[in-house]
C-alpha cells in the first residue's frame, strides 16, 4: 500500500529514496495502527463489517487487512491462553505428584494409637495382627464363660443374689474378681480414691455459684459453665461420639422428712427405688465396702437403672460408687460417680460425673436438699423425636425432677397415715384403721412401681404411625409372669405416646374427673363409677389413693387407683382388684399374695416453650399403657398374636376416645 504510493511519486534513485522514506513512515504509522488495533481488540475481538470499515478509514488500511489482522490476533490469543493453561496444569500436576509421594512415605510410618502397630502392615504384620485378634477372642470367650457361671450361681442361689445385679442380663453382672472371691486391696483403694475426689468436687459444685454456674434466661435453670468447670476439674470425655452431650443442672428445695430418714432411704437400694419409683426402675448393691458410722463414711458399689415417662425414652444404666460424708452435726453429703466395673467393656451410653446432694436437717421434721446432676450421655439416636426436646433439654433426668419427685414422695409418706375420706360404703370403719391404710398404701406403691417398670419395654414389637409429629404408634411386648404379686401366665403390654394441645393440669383434671371417666375407661364399660374410699397423699386434691367401684351389676370387681401430680408431670395408674382381695388388704394380710396388673397414663410437658403462631404451643405428652393377661402358661403362637392384636386395637380405640372427648379427633 505504501509501496504503490512511493512508486507514483517518482522513478529512479529519487523514487527509491522516496520509497525507503515511505517504508520508514509506514513502520511508524504501523506501530500506532497496531496500538489502536490492540486497544480496539480488547473491547471488540469480533468486529462486524461496519466496525471494520470504520477502522479502515481511520487507520488508512484495507478492510481485508483489518479482517485478517483480527483473525490472526484471535489465533495468537488462543495459542497464548492454551500455553498459559498448559503451564498451570503442568505445575499443578507436579504439585499433586509431590504430595502423593509425601503421603505414600508418611503412610509407611503411621502407628495405631491403641496397639502401637503400623496401620498398613506387611504380610508378617498381618499374621501378627491375626494372632492378636485370636488371643482377644479367646479372652472374651473366657470372660463370657465366667459371666455365665456367675449368672448360673446367682440364679441357683437367690439369697446370695439379693445384693447382686439382675441375672436376666449378663452384662449387668460384674465379673471382676471382687464379685467372686472378695475385692482386692488395690481395687478397694481405687474406689476409695475415686469416691473421695468425687465428694470434694460435689461439695465445691454446691458451694460455688458464678462463674461456675450460669442461669438460663428462659426458665432460670442453672447449668455449668463448661470453660470454668474444665479449668477447675479437668477430665477427658468418656464418649468420643460427636452426638454425645453433657447434661448439668442444680436445684434445691425443702422436703417434709427428717434428714436421717432420707439418708437411710438413699443408702438402701430397695428404699431408694421406692423413694423414686417414677425414675429408678432397678437398684442393687454390688458390694458394701464400708457401712459407715451413723451414715458417715458409708461406701457402696451399686448398679442403677433409670427410666421415665415413656417407652420412647431410652433408659440409663450406671455402675456407681455412692459415698456419704457428714459435713457437720446436721449436714450430710451423698455423692454418686460412675465406676468402670467392666474395664471399658460396658455398652452403657451414659456416664455419671460427680453428682448428688447436700442434706441439711432443719430440726422440725423438714430437710433442705440441694441437688446436682451431671452426666455425659450418648442417647439422642435412641430417643423418639416426640421426647427429644424434653430429654436433650435436661428436663427428663435433671436435678429439678429429682427434687420435685423427692418432695412429692415425702409429702405422700407424711399424709399417708392421715384420715381416710369417702362416702358410706361396705368397707367403712375398716379401711380407716391405721393398719388398713398402711396396707392399701403399700399395695398402691407396688402397683405404681410395677407400672413404671413396664414402661421400659425393651423387647417389643413396633407398630409405627404414619406421622411422628403427634403420635408414636403402638409398642407391644410379651413376657411371662416373673414372680410373686403378678398373675400367672403370659402378659401382653402395649403403650403409645402422643402430643396433645393441652397443658398438664388440664389433662390431669380430665383423667381424674369421675364424671368423665366413662369417656375413656374401657373397664367401666361406658358406665359411671363411684369412689368408695379415698386416702389423700398431697395438698392437691388430685393426689390420692382411691378404691373405685364401677357401676356394673353383679360384679365383685373394684379398682385400686393412685393419681399424682407435681410441677413437672402427672400420672393416673389403676388396676382391677377383686372385692375379697381388697377386704384382705384392709384386714392386714400380706399384699404380696395379691396379683396386680396395672394400666394407666403418664403426662408431662413437651420440653418446648410456647411460641405465638406455633402449631405446638401449650402442649403436653401423654403416654397410655395397658396390660392384659393371657390365661395359660402354654399358649399357642396364634393366641399370642390374637392377644397382641386385641391389645393393639384396644389402646388405639382408647386414644381415639380420648381425643374425641378432648375435641381434637383429627390430631394425628
Amino acid at each position: 500500500m505504501e509501496a504503490s504510493n512511493g512508486t507514483r511519486s517518482g522513478s529512479g534513485d529519487e523514487g527509491s529514496s522516496d520509497t525507503r522514506k515511505g517504508k520508514r513512515q509506514y513502520h511508524r504509522h504501523s506501530t500506532e495502527q497496531v496500538q489502536q488495533l490492540e486497544s480496539f481488540f480488547k473491547e471488540h475481538p469480533h468486529p462486524d463489517e461496519n466496525q471494520r470499515l470504520q477502522l479502515s478509514r481511520e487507520l488508512g488500511l484495507d478492510s481485508k487487512q483489518i479482517k485478517f489482522w483480527f483473525q490472526n490476533k484471535r489465533c495468537q490469543k488462543k495459542a497464548q491462553n492454551e500455553r498459559t493453561d498448559n503451564n498451570t496444569l503442568r505445575a499443578e500436576n507436579e504439585r499433586i505428584r509431590c504430595e502423593n509421594m509425601a503421603m505414600r512415605e508418611a503412610r509407611k510410618n503411621i502407628i495405631c494409637p491403641s496397639c502401637r502397630d503400623p496401620l498398613l502392615p506387611n504380610d508378617n504384620d498381618k499374621q501378627h495382627g491375626l494372632l492378636k485378634l485370636k488371643n482377644e477372642n479367646m479372652r472374651l470367650r473366657q470372660q463370657h464363660e465366667r459371666t455365665m457361671s456367675f449368672v448360673t450361681n446367682a440364679t441357683e442361689k437367690p439369697a446370695a443374689n439379693s445384693h447382686g445385679i439382675d441375672s436376666n442380663r449378663s452384662w449387668e453382672n460384674p465379673t471382676s474378681d471382687f464379685c467372686m472371691s472378695g475385692m482386692q486391696e488395690t481395687e478397694r483403694a481405687m474406689i476409695l480414691e475415686a469416691a473421695s475426689a468425687a465428694m470434694d468436687e460435689l461439695v465445691e459444685l454446691l458451694r460455688v455459684e458464678e462463674p461456675l454456674w450460669i442461669s438460663s434466661a428462659n426458665d432460670g435453670r442453672s447449668t455449668l459453665h463448661r470453660d470454668s468447670y474444665d479449668k477447675l476439674f479437668p477430665k477427658p470425655n468418656h464418649f468420643k461420639s460427636a452426638a454425645a452431650r453433657i447434661e448439668s443442672s442444680k436445684e434445691s428445695g425443702e422436703v417434709a422428712m427428717p434428714a436421717t430418714t432420707l439418708l437411710e432411704a438413699f443408702l438402701d437400694p430397695v428404699k431408694w427405688k421406692d423413694m423414686f419409683p417414677s425414675i429408678v426402675t432397678k437398684a442393687r448393691n454390688i458390694q458394701v465396702l464400708d457401712a459407715g458410722i451413723s451414715f458417715n463414711g458409708s461406701l457402696h458399689l451399686m448398679y442403677e437403672k433409670m427410666h421415665i415417662l415413656s417407652p420412647l425414652v431410652a433408659p440409663r444404666e450406671f455402675f456407681i460408687i455412692r459415698h456419704c460424708r457428714q459435713m457437720n452435726t446436721n449436714t450430710w453429703a451423698v455423692v454418686d460417680v460412675s465406676y468402670d466395673v467392666f474395664r471399658d467393656s460396658s455398652p452403657s451410653r451414659c456416664w455419671k460425673l460427680p453428682s448428688g446432694c447436700m442434706i441439711k436437717d432443719k430440726g422440725d421434721g423438714k430437710t433442705e436438699v440441694a441437688w446436682v446432676e451431671h452426666v455425659q450421655v450418648d442417647d439422642k439416636s435412641l430417643t423418639h423425636r416426640l421426647y427429644r426436646d424434653l430429654v436433650c433439654g435436661c428436663h427428663a433426668y435433671g436435678a429439678k425432677r429429682w427434687i420435685v419427685t423427692l418432695q412429692r414422695m415425702c409429702e405422700r409418706a407424711m399424709l399417708a397415715l392421715g384420715p381416710t375420706t369417702g362416702p358410706t360404703h361396705q368397707l367403712e370403719g375398716v379401711i380407716e384403721s391405721e393398719e388398713g391404710r398402711r396396707n392399701v398404701m403399700k399395695l398402691s406403691q407396688r402397683m405404681v412401681r410395677n407400672f413404671c417398670e413396664v414402661l421400659n419395654m425393651s423387647d417389643r414389637l413396633d407398630f409405627p404411625h404414619l406421622s411422628e409429629l403427634y403420635n408414636s404408634g403402638v409398642r407391644v411386648s410379651l413376657r411371662k409372669s416373673d414372680g410373686l404379686g403378678q398373675p400367672q401366665g403370659l402378659i401382653v403390654s402395649a403403650a403409645t405416646s402422643l402430643w396433645l394441645p393441652f397443658r398438664l393440669a388440664h389433662l390431669f383434671k380430665f383423667f381424674t374427673d369421675e364424671d368423665k371417666r366413662a369417656q375413656w375407661d374401657i373397664l367401666s364399660s361406658g358406665n359411671p363409677v363411684n369412689s368408695i374410699a379415698r386416702i389423700s397423699t398431697g395438698e392437691n386434691s388430685g393426689n390420692c389413693v382411691s378404691i373405685i367401684q364401677p357401676f356394673v351389676p353383679k360384679e365383685n370387681m373394684l379398682m385400686l387407683q393412685e393419681s399424682s401430680i407435681d410441677s413437672l408431670g402427672g400420672s393416673i395408674i389403676y388396676a382391677p382388684v377383686e372385692l375379697t382381695e381388697v377386704s384382705s388388704v384392709v384386714d392386714g394380710e400380706d399384699i404380696m399374695t395379691i396379683p396386680i396388673l396395672p394400666s394407666g397414663y403418664v403426662i408431662s410437658g413437651d420440653g418446648r416453650k410456647g411460641v405465638e403462631g406455633s402449631r405446638r404451643r401449650c402442649g403436653s405428652l401423654l403416654t397410655v399403657a395397658f396390660q392384659m393377661l393371657v390365661c395359660s402358661d402354654s399358649v399357642s403362637k396364634q393366641l399370642n398374636m390374637e392377644s397382641v392384636a386385641t391389645l393393639h386395637s384396644l389402646i388405639s380405640s382408647t386414644v381415639q376416645k380420648i381425643k374425641l372427648a378432648l375435641h381434637c379427633p383429627d390430631l394425628d
